[in-house]
């Protein structure tokens, strides 16, 4: 995945609490909410190798149907004069984290703003780069290898979230499990709304008008299937569990129903095709 070297960033909707204490974790955080927005909050979290420095990295939502607590940001104060100034154009994503995730973002309020997809009046959620520690339940890990577009695809998977929020999608979900509950659903159609931005991608402006993402591979396309089989309940219940699969268990999916819905996003470009709550067969 490349940016468009002369694209404009807009790095407004991000506030950096890192380091604003004096001291920090083990790395950056980053997370996304809807506080003053008048929906419900959803919070974004994931910590990923090159952020963290960790083996593993964790993804979590909160918003009603997750759990996410210990957000240890309390205290800090935002100063985003340096993403302001590090993050200007596409040219930096191309070679800084930061300003990447900060591209991507700008992509996916890009797509998303249009109320024709989002189905209702839309405003972007808040994203918070902070210092600290996480407790964490949920939406599962990623390995060390995660290139630059299995990243994109945990952000836009989460961002699915927040355009669940605003529609209200998340309160038709309970707490129960399994490979057909209301949360599998959810978590499935999260990675649908991902596919569909992706297919997108290459064509969505920034606040220069400019296209931010010049180049979306196959190869690109192929490490996020390889995250989101990573993130299937089988493969985490299998390989970081270490049990047997339980499908009664199950709450965001096998790792081929999480393949194939964001296939389903990407082939089709079309949110109304990830309708997981009609589907008679999920995959």
């Amino acid at each position: 995945m490349r940016f468009d070297e002369n694209a404009q960033l807009d790095t407004s909707g991000v506030d950096d609490l890192r380091g604003s204490r004096g001291g920090g974790g083990i790395g950056g955080r980053v997370a996304a909410g809807g506080g003053g927005l008048g929906v419900v909050g959803l919070i974004l979290y994931f910590v990923l190798s090159q952020f963290a420095g960790m083996d593993l990295g964790g993804i979590d939502v909160g918003g009603g149907y997750g759990g996410l607590s210990g957000v240890s940001s309390s205290g800090q104060t935002a100063d985003s004069g340096r993403l302001q100034q590090s993050c200007r154009t596409g040219a930096s994503a191309n070679t800084s984290t930061d300003c990447q995730v900060v591209a991507v973002l700008n992509s996916l309020d890009s797509y998303w703003s249009d109320s024709a997809r989002s189905g209702t009046s839309f405003e972007r959620p808040r994203t918070n780069f902070f210092d600290g520690g996480v407790n964490t339940g949920g939406c599962g890990s990623a390995t060390s290898d995660t290139g630059p577009f299995a990243q994109a695809y945990v952000i836009a998977h989460e961002y699915g979230h927040h355009v669940q929020n605003v529609l209200g999608t998340n309160r038709r979900v309970g707490n129960d499990t399994g490979p057909t509950s209301g949360s599998v659903r959810l978590e499935l159609q999260a990675d649908c709304y991902a596919g569909v931005w992706a297919g997108h991608a290459t064509t969505m402006p920034g606040s220069s008008g400019r296209p931010l993402i010049t180049d979306l591979t196959q190869d690109d396309v192929d490490a996020a299937l390889d995250t989101a089989s990573k993130i299937g309940d089988d493969y985490i219940q299998t390989n970081l569990d270490g049990g047997q699969v339980d499908e009664s268990q199950f709450s965001h999916g096998s790792s081929a129903q999480r393949e194939r819905w964001f296939t389903t996003g990407v082939e089709s470009g079309n949110p109304a095709r990830c309708d997981t709550f009609s589907a008679r067969s999920l995959g």
